[in-house]
């Protein structure tokens, strides 16, 4: 693989870096936190799976010279692989955005799943020679691994096997069979109302979070029950009702933090959490430091 790598517009509050795995397994991570687009290029040959996460603002792939264009936008992902041809990145990084991107060649990446191939289709005999274009949404687990790895500040003695822990890590998750509904393994998702009970109830606890329904009255809120929710829940977000989130106010709690426009007591007191001990005892639970550290180690 070519790893010439071109950045149009040189700013210093933009960074890429580029951090080689292994061969034939590299992540890129690039912040944008200009006022204008950055173009981004890089040769890829056709050996090669595409990964690309946007954990921020909104990007665009550009193709055949500008004839065909792809956008990604905040908390989705792409995934791209073409045999038959190579897939160049050619990307419009828009102001204010980040994007890691996760490249892995076939063979490495079959190496990976080999005792998986008949789960993820287009590692089947059947599909190997065909292109593969799927998009799909951030979740909570998978943005903690994205901004642990957009914001590294460790020791760069274990930059490499800390960023290829965490690449494993964030392709389990993008793989786990429970984050997608399967509607050969589960009927019930079929049916498109239940699939929009279950969204509304994931609205509602967002909306509610400082005091959230319980799961019987959830359920009776959204017209389903107990064993549907939990069940089509579990199908379409690949986690418990409270787990979920959880995982969601540690994530806006962390947002929060970065921003730097409220204290510590304040944030707690957004994501739900009356005491300022509860959420600080939440927040090292889920991230493994408090809040007031994580502040300073951003600095």
């Amino acid at each position: 693989m070519n790893s010439d790598y071109k950045q149009v517009e040189s700013v210093a509050k933009s960074s890429f870096e580029e951090t080689k795995i292994e061969d034939g397994f590299l992540i890129l991570a690039f912040k944008n936190d200009e006022s204008i687009t950055q173009s981004l290029a890089k040769e890829i040959d056709s050996s090669f799976l595409q990964f690309h996460f946007c954990i921020k603002g909104s990007s665009k792939f550009v193709f055949n010279q500008g004839r065909y264009t792809l956008d990604i936008h905040e908390e989705n992902s792409l995934l791209l692989y073409n045999p038959q041809r190579e897939l160049p990145i050619d990307l419009q990084v828009e102001p204010n955005s980040w994007i890691v991107t996760i490249l892995i060649s076939i063979k490495k990446f079959h190496g990976l799943f080999s005792q998986e191939a008949d789960y993820i289709t287009f590692l089947s005999e059947d599909n190997k020679d065909k292109k593969y274009y799927k998009d799909g949404v951030i979740s909570p687990s998978m943005a903690i691994v994205l901004n642990q790895l957009i914001n590294y500040n460790l020791n760069a003695s274990i930059k490499q096997l800390y960023f290829k822990g965490k690449a494993y890590e964030l392709l389990s998750l993008y793989f786990n069979r429970s984050e997608e509904a399967d509607v050969e393994q589960c009927p019930f998702l079929v049916d498109e109302t239940n699939v929009i009970k279950i969204r509304k109830a994931k609205d509602i606890i967002i909306s509610r979070m400082a005091e959230p329904p319980s799961l019987q009255e959830l359920a009776d809120e959204i017209g389903l029950s107990l064993k549907k929710l939990k069940e089509g829940f579990k199908q379409i977000y690949g986690d418990s009702v409270f787990s979920f989130l959880f995982d969601y106010k540690m994530e806006l709690a962390r947002k929060l933090l970065e921003a730097g426009n409220d204290n510590v007591n304040e944030v707690g007191l957004k994501v739900g959490y009356s005491t300022s001990s509860h959420f600080i005892a939440a927040f090292k639970k889920k991230y493994g430091t408090t809040p007031k550290k994580y502040v300073m180690s951003l600095n």
